[in-house]
């Protein structure tokens, strides 16, 4: 799978179960409404439905609106731990990788790399 993803930047993961028969519009209003962000700002949304068998993210380049969609025919995509309080959480590229692979995030270990934040 080729999912270009800049390293600027940044993934939010809905917290609720989405209805992924909304598009472009309806993608738009919960992250306005609900995450309480600017669709415009270059950055990722995802959504995962209820039964964590569909995945949208949802971004704007420049120039408009791109959604990219999956569906599994079999299994269901691991959510992160999401405090309850909270209507979104920031993830990593590698994360959203591991969940779009079927890859438990449980039994993770996040060896140390370099990172401008960190230095």
């Amino acid at each position: 799978m080729i999912l270009g993803i800049s390293g600027k930047a940044r993934l939010y993961l809905y917290a609720g179960a989405a209805d992924m028969r909304k598009g472009f519009d309806g993608l738009s209003g919960l992250v306005i409404n609900k995450l309480m962000q600017d669709p415009l700002s270059g950055d990722i949304f995802i959504f995962i439905n209820r039964t964590r068998t569909l995945i949208k993210l949802l971004v704007w380049d420049q120039t408009g609106f791109a959604i990219w969609h999956k569906r599994l025919e079999r299994g269901t995509f691991e959510m992160p731990d999401i405090d309850p309080a909270t209507n979104s959480v920031e993830i990593s590229r590698q994360k959203l990788m591991l969940i779009l692979e079927g890859i438990s995030l449980k039994n993770i270990r996040i060896r140390k790399r370099f990172s401008i934040e960190n230095s």
